[in-house]
C-alpha cells in the first residue's frame, strides 16, 4: 500500500495552502527575509536566515521529497496568489495524530489568515485514516498563536517545558489539542 499523502492543495475562497514548487524559492526567500524581524521572537529556524535562494531551492524539494513519502507537509500560504506564509503538518506525536505549525506575514497578522489555514490544516489531517488527533504547540507567551488553537476548538491538554530556542519563548509550552470526534461535531454545527 502506497504511503498515505496530504493533500497538495487545500482551499478556502482567497486562501490557498499548496506544496511549495522550486520555482517558488524567490517568493518564499522575499517573504522570510522581509519578515526576519516578525519571526525572530518565535521561530527558532530564524537564526539560520536569510539563506540563498538556491539553499531555499534544495530546501523546497526537501520538503517535497518528504511529502511523496508520506512524510511531513510544507505547505506555502497564500493569498490571492501572493505568499502570506508558510505551513505546516508535522508527524512529532505519534503515528495516530499530526502537529499543525505556520507563520504569517507580519504586514497580514489579525486578519484570521493563521486561523483559517489552521482550519484547512486540521481539514486536511482529519482527511486520513488513522489520524485521532491533531495538536498545537504555542509558547505559553505567544497569546496570538494560543487564540488561533482556542478560536477553532482546541482545547489545552498540557504544558511542556522545552529548552529556550527563540529570542522571546519562555520554556514553557502549552499543548493544544483536538480529536478527531470533537472536529467533526464542531464543524456541524459551525
Amino acid at each position: 500500500m502506497p504511503p498515505l499523502r496530504l493533500p497538495e492543495r487545500c482551499v478556502d475562497g482567497d486562501l490557498a495552502l499548496r506544496l511549495w514548487t522550486v520555482a517558488d524559492a524567490p517568493a518564499l526567500h522575499a517573504a522570510i527575509t522581509r519578515n526576519v524581524e516578525h519571526l525572530r521572537p518565535w521561530m527558532p529556524w530564524i537564526e539560520g536566515e536569510p539563506q540563498p535562494v538556491a539553499a531555499r531551492a534544495a530546501r523546497i524539494a526537501e520538503w517535497r521529497a518528504a511529502w511523496a513519502a508520506g512524510g511531513d507537509v510544507a505547505y506555502g500560504v497564500f493569498l490571492d496568489g501572493r505568499v502570506v506564509g508558510g505551513a505546516g503538518l508535522h508527524h512529532r506525536v505519534g503515528p495516530h495524530g499530526l502537529t499543525i505549525g505556520y507563520w504569517i506575514d507580519g504586514a497580514r497578522t489579525g486578519r484570521g489568515l493563521a486561523g483559517r489555514a489552521a482550519r484547512l490544516l486540521t481539514a486536511a489531517a482529519f482527511g486520513l485514516p488513522g489520524i485521532t488527533h491533531v495538536t498545537i504547540e504555542v509558547d505559553e507567551d505567544n497569546r496570538a498563536s494560543a487564540r488561533v488553537a482556542e478560536k477553532l476548538g482546541y482545547a489545552c491538554v498540557g504544558r511542556i517545558a522545552v529548552p529556550v530556542q527563540a529570542a522571546a519563548e519562555s520554556g514553557r509550552h502549552r499543548v493544544y489539542r483536538v480529536n478527531r470526534d470533537a472536529w467533526t461535531d464542531r464543524q456541524s454545527v459551525a
